[in-house]
C-alpha cells in the first residue's frame, strides 16, 4: 500500500460529484485516491445534477442504490442532489468508521469565480464542511472531449489531501481546486482568490409539439481580462488554482457602513 507523502496512515474518504455516479471524472478521482493508499466510499447522484447549487431534497423520498463503476468498483447512487449524497454518505454509509475528509469531483468543466454559487460540485464539498469534515471540490477547467483526468486526480490525492490533513482548515472553510486540461508536467499551482465570471445568458424560445412555448437556457462566458491573483487568471495561464471558500457570506467590511443607516422601523 502506498500512502501519500506526509501521511502516516491511509484515510477514509467520502467521494461525491455533480456529474453523476457513472461520470468518468469520479472514477478518475477514485483511482487516484485509491492509488495513494486510501479507502474511498463513493456516493454520488444517480444522474447528472450540474448547476443545482446547495439544494437538498425535502419533499420526496431519497433512494440509495449500490452500483458498480465502469471498472467494477462499488459505489452508491443517490436519487437526490450532490449535497444529499454527502449527507446520505455521512448518515448511512459511515457506519462508525468516521470519514477523514470529503472530496467532490472531478467535475468536467470549470467552477471558477461566481460559478461556485451554482456549482453542485462545490455544494457537495460545502455539505461536507457543514457536517464537520475537511473538504475539497475539484474541477477540470475545460470541456475538452480529451480530458487529462490524471492531472487533477493525482494533484488532489498526492498534494491537497495530505496538506489538508496535516494543516486542517478553519471551521466553515473548504478548498475549491480548478485544474487546466494539460499534462501534469505542463502545469504549476498557486493559491488564489475568487475572480469574476460573467455569462451572456440567453433563453431560446421554442415550441413543443403541442404548441406550447418553452425555453432553453444557454450562454458563454463574457471575454473579460481576468485579474492576476484570481482563480480565473491562474487557469487561463496554465496554473492550478487553489481557492479557500468560506460558508460565511457576510461582507464584513460593509457592516460599519450599514450600522450608520437609519433602519429603525
Amino acid at each position: 500500500m502506498v500512502v501519500s507523502a506526509g501521511m502516516n496512515r491511509p484515510l477514509n474518504i467520502l467521494l461525491s460529484n455533480d456529474d453523476g455516479v457513472h461520470a468518468p471524472g469520479i472514477l478518475a478521482m477514485r483511482r487516484s485516491l485509491a492509488a495513494a493508499g486510501h479507502t474511498v466510499t463513493v456516493c454520488a447522484p444517480d444522474r447528472p445534477r450540474s448547476a443545482t447549487g446547495h439544494s437538498i431534497t425535502l419533499h420526496k423520498p431519497l433512494r440509495l442504490k449500490e452500483v458498480a463503476l465502469h471498472d467494477g468498483s462499488p459505489a452508491y447512487a443517490c436519487s437526490g442532489m450532490p449535497a444529499d449524497c454527502v449527507l446520505m454518505g455521512v448518515t448511512q454509509l459511515m457506519q462508525g468508521n468516521r470519514f477523514d475528509c470529503v472530496v467532490s469531483g472531478i467535475n468536467h468543466g470549470p467552477n471558477l469565480g461566481w460559478d461556485t454559487t451554482y456549482s453542485g460540485t462545490v455544494a457537495a464539498a460545502m455539505e461536507g464542511v457543514v457536517n464537520g469534515f475537511q473538504a475539497v471540490a475539484v474541477s477540470l477547467a475545460s470541456f475538452d472531449p480529451a480530458p487529462h483526468w490524471e492531472t487533477a486526480g493525482d494533484f488532489v490525492a498526492q498534494v491537497i489531501v495530505p496538506q489538508l490533513m496535516a494543516n486542517p482548515l478553519p471551521a466553515g472553510c473548504l478548498l475549491n481546486v480548478n485544474v487546466p486540461n494539460l499534462p501534469a508536467s505542463e502545469v504549476s499551482a498557486e493559491v488564489t482568490r475568487q475572480g469574476e465570471r460573467h455569462y451572456e445568458d440567453k433563453h431560446e424560445a421554442r415550441v413543443d409539439p403541442h404548441g406550447s412555448a418553452y425555453f432553453w437556457i444557454g450562454g458563454k462566458p463574457v471575454d473579460v481580462e481576468p485579474i492576476p491573483g484570481t482563480d480565473v487568471y491562474a487557469v487561463k495561464n496554465n496554473r492550478i488554482s487553489v481557492t479557500p471558500l468560506h460558508l460565511d457570506l457576510t461582507r464584513h467590511d460593509v457592516l460599519t457602513h450599514l450600522r450608520e443607516w437609519n433602519i429603525n422601523y
